[in-house]
């Protein structure tokens, strides 16, 4: 059997049979990515949810370890302890954690010490930074890497503990690192909405000793003050934490709402687009029967 068609109809039949499997190719392509925000629309209100319930626990955890920050920071203020002079080297403590998707609280952190650091080259290379949290390290690493002393990973999974503050104390003091004066870079909670960057002091035994009024506690040796200062290093590590972790989980909480807000308004979007683009190849088919129905009369 010959083919009697002529080009022109061929041509014209081959563009049909091209748009109709284009249009079949668009409309598959528009439900897979329908289905697939349908289901990060799932995942971001379930981690809401459980942002949800962490928060409240950090929350309620918070108001009982602020006495310990508030305290430490206290005596500190009281005794008028200032960096020794003699004494250039400096700490400083990121105070983030390992997990992600809760908006800028870890870059916020890693930007107050970046831009601490770079604004000034001498205390650039006298300052060595511990990283709570692999977020921190990921950042710093990047323009501050020999400046890192340790890290402290395995942090962010569950709600810290005094525990866990005490082996983060432990191991600076037992780095063998002297500084004069050091911070606790960490963020610090307002509301459900609203955090921001903050910092506690820390000494070394040395400051503490030489401070103007520390007469005014009595029966402070050598012995006293050093076990004060591990407790109060612990303390302070132990509160930083408390509060980073409760901004963390308020923010993890805002930004899986956005990201659920955001999925909606794309899931609306797209539904309308494969509305339009099914309707539109139905329409193009019901053409092409209507077309060759009247070219056969």
């Amino acid at each position: 059997m010959y083919n009697t068609m002529s080009p022109i109809l061929r041509l014209a039949a081959q563009q049909q049979n091209s748009q109709h499997v284009r249009g079949m190719a668009t409309l598959k392509a528009i439900s897979l990515r329908l289905k697939s925000v349908k289901n990060i629309q799932k995942i971001t209100q379930s981690m809401k949810m459980v942002s949800a319930a962490k928060y409240n626990r950090a929350e309620r955890d918070l108001k009982q370890a602020r006495p310990l920050g508030v305290g430490t920071k206290r005596f500190y203020e009281v005794a008028e302890i200032q960096a020794p002079t003699e004494e250039p080297n400096k700490l400083v403590i990121a105070v983030t954690s390992d997990r992600g998707l809760c908006g800028a609280v870890h870059s916020g952190v890693a930007r107050n010490i970046r831009d601490s650091l770079l604004a000034d080259s001498n205390e650039r290379e006298n300052t060595k930074i511990i990283c709570i949290g692999d977020k921190s390290r990921a950042i710093l690493s990047r323009l501050f890497a020999k400046n890192i002393l340790f890290v402290a990973s395995e942090v962010g999974r569950k709600p810290p503990t005094f525990n866990d503050a005490t082996r983060v104390a432990n191991e600076i003091l037992n780095s063998g690192y002297t500084y004069g004066s050091g911070k606790i870079v960490y963020n610090k909670f307002k509301s459900v909405v609203s955090y921001s960057v903050d910092h506690l002091p820390v000494f070394d035994k040395n400051a503490v000793l030489a401070a103007p009024k520390l007469c005014v506690y009595d029966s402070l040796d050598d012995e006293v003050i050093r076990s004060y200062l591990e407790f109060s290093l612990a303390s302070l590590l132990f509160y930083s934490m408390k509060e980073s972790a409760c901004s963390e989980q308020s923010s993890r909480m805002t930004a899986m709402d956005n990201a659920s807000k955001n999925a909606g308004e794309m899931i609306d979007k797209l539904t309308l687009t494969f509305n339009r683009t099914r309707q539109a190849v139905i329409t193009r088919e019901l053409i092409e029967i209507i077309s060759g129905a009247a070219a056969l009369e």
